[in-house]
């Protein structure tokens, strides 16, 4: 086998800087799945957590360009940035991890949910100016919503708060519990309370209401729950999380980020040459070895399955010994890649792994993957 030298490569090849690890936002696919979901009906663009990872604003503005009606954040701090970045849509905060900012809302005009009594008493008390609130119901989940049987006091608390100035009730909305087993018949129920909210809402008083209750999984696979608006967010970035697209006769969503970093460092070792942290793989002929400048704090997986792999050059290589903090080491056998050639973590078409691939090579859903990039890896847009 022969080995390339530093003195053999071409005078182009020799650098000193690379590319820098890149997910590159593909808008044109982020465009592709907005008009796919929104044939069904309205669409709220979700892109919390930094939009899936891919960049919120650039996020934000491939779906709205391609028809979305909404965006969804976490909290209105969130969606004030959107603001200051000059997005004029309807945009809803609905987690609040550090609570509800009253007056940021309002002047910013942002959407928030609201999801017990104590919380909307809050609300009302911190308001100078209106507020817009969806009232939101727990439709099976008990991580947050207003139970059902708290409804009524709800609903009277609302009004009050209407009526005095502080609150304008613009919607209510709720979240599916099994929406990923892509089964109707699991969400029926919650589809059925969801409507009893609704009714109830309306015949309180409020209105119109828009009503909201299913996510990806449901626009993809169950339109009874998409009531007027349908919330939409890792299947902008091309998940499906109840993986069922292809097993119902519909073309997978496209896949909106690619993933690349450099080769950093290769080298020619021998047989039994142990690599990496504690030689937890030992190679079994001699081979070529290329490190990638990527490790767990940019978002790769610490534990993989032994199939996992890059693309580099068109070719899938296989990822060895133990993923550390900044590198991952890839055996490309009887190639020998130059420092700077990029290999593509995941990516669409052609041998790049998917961000499906990833997820199961990690066991656990491709949410986590895309949402796991460190902030170390540029953001760019295609």
């Amino acid at each position: 086998m022969t080995t390339i030298t530093q003195e053999r490569m071409p005078a182009a090849q020799h650098r000193t800087r690379f590319e820098a690890p890149t997910l590159q936002l593909l808008p044109d696919a982020v465009a592709e799945n907005v008009r796919r979901m929104r044939a069904g009906g309205p669409v709220m663009a979700v892109v919390k957590a930094d939009g899936y990872g891919h960049g919120a604003l650039a996020v934000a503005s491939a779906a709205l360009d391609a028809g979305a009606e909404w965006l969804g954040v976490t909290d209105i701090a969130e969606g004030s940035r959107l603001r200051d970045a000059g997005i004029t849509a309807p945009i809803l905060a609905w987690l609040h991890p550090s609570g509800i900012d009253a007056a940021l809302a309002a002047t910013a005009r942002i959407d928030v949910a609201v999801g017990s009594v104590d919380e909307l008493a809050e609300l009302i008390d911190d308001a100078r100016m209106p507020v817009r609130v969806h009232l939101q119901l727990d439709t099976g989940m008990a991580r947050g919503g207003c139970p059902v049987q708290d409804l009524p006091a709800l609903l009277r608390l609302a009004r009050r708060g209407r009526d005095a100035g502080r609150i304008d009730v613009v919607g209510v909305m709720g979240h599916l519990p099994q929406a990923d087993l892509a089964d109707p018949r699991a969400n029926l129920p919650w589809v059925m309370r969801m409507q009893h909210a609704r009714d109830t809402a309306l015949r309180a008083g409020f209105a119109p209401l828009v009503t909201h209750l299913g996510a990806t999984a449901a626009a993809l696979h169950d339109p009874a729950s998409r009531f007027d608006l349908v919330r939409i967010g890792a299947g902008l970035v091309g998940i499906d999380p109840a993986g069922r697209s292809a097993l119902v006769g519909r073309s997978a969503l496209a896949q909106a980020g690619r993933f690349t970093a450099p080769v950093v460092h290769g080298s020619e070792v021998a047989a039994r040459t142990p690599i990496g942290y504690a030689g937890a793989y030992v190679t079994d002929r001699r081979t070529h070895l290329s490190v990638i400048g990527v490790g767990y704090a940019d978002g790769i997986p610490r534990e993989l399955s032994p199939t996992a792999s890059v693309e580099i050059a068109g070719r899938r290589h296989r990822i060895v010994g133990r993923v550390s903090m900044d590198q991952i080491v890839v055996d490309t056998g009887d190639t020998a890649y130059a420092r700077g050639s990029i290999a593509t973590i995941f990516g669409p078409g052609g041998a790049a792994p998917s961000v499906q691939e990833w997820a199961d090579w990690a066991g656990t859903i491709p949410h986590t993957i895309v949402t796991g990039i460190g902030a170390r890896v540029v953001r760019s847009v295609a």
